[in-house]
């Protein structure tokens, strides 16, 4: 039986803070959460021209999640059952991101996702600037048995994703506030590479030449001189 649930996250931030302060946070949680046995590893990361999203930036990862898998699924099924495969198309502000599970092969798990510079349509929440992040999470596992009780174990782990990450989002504003694009993107690069080495893969993506013809110029000055960022001033510290 397919699980559909919405989920809106209102975060006290515009929607340009909101792009930034995400990216950061996907990094230092991937940081955070891989070691040489298991985590985050990332194989593509490109910029895409996609026939629905158009402009996008398309990801594919695997994560190994083994230590995580519930008690009562690791009864029947293998410590390798929660390998999971992940593409996003981040087309912000939509992005969309399909996980699927190689020994559950029946298994889908969808995730989409529209920003807008709103608050929810809650009367109570009244700060500016404002934005809210709403998320429809599709969970499909056709199996006879077990297949609703891990449909509601995904909703239930989505859920406290959801939560951890946004709280994060305001938790590390610090650390990423004030930060561009192009920035971002750089320290996304050396983020991805670290990942890779820590957990004994090679790293296969584009290059931070290529991630600056693909973006605007933002960073030109009045005489078209390129600004040096300051990458001391935002530094996400990784293990290698």
């Amino acid at each position: 039986m397919v699980q559909i649930k919405e989920f809106r996250v209102v975060m006290p931030m515009s929607l340009e803070e909101y792009q930034i302060a995400q990216m950061y946070m996907v990094m230092k949680m991937q940081q955070q959460n891989t070691s040489s046995s298991e985590g985050v590893e990332v194989l593509e990361n490109r910029p895409l021209e996609d026939d629905v999203f158009g402009q996008c930036q398309y990801t594919s990862k695997v994560y190994r999640l083994q230590s995580k898998a519930p008690t009562w699924l690791t009864t029947f099924a293998p410590a390798d059952a929660l390998i999971m495969q992940e593409e996003a198309w981040n087309a912000y502000p939509r992005c969309k991101t399909v996980i699927k599970c190689p020994y559950f092969t029946k298994f889908s798990l969808t995730v989409e996702t529209i920003h807008r510079a709103d608050n929810g349509q809650s009367e109570n929440d009244t700060c500016k600037p404002v934005m809210t992040a709403y998320k429809l999470v599709t969970v499909d596992a056709p199996y006879w048995g077990f297949g609703y009780r891990l449909e509601q174990a995904i909703l239930a782990g989505e859920r406290a994703l959801f939560l951890e990450s946004h709280r994060n989002c305001f938790a590390w504003i610090d650390e990423w506030f004030g930060m561009s694009m192009q920035q971002i993107r750089e320290l996304e690069l050396q983020s991805d590479f670290s990942l890779n080495k820590k957990i004994g893969k090679p790293t296969v993506m584009t290059t931070s030449e290529d991630f600056d013809q693909k973006l605007p110029l933002e960073n030109e000055d009045a005489q078209g001189k390129r600004f040096q960022p300051k990458p001391e001033k935002h530094e996400l510290v990784v293990d290698t």
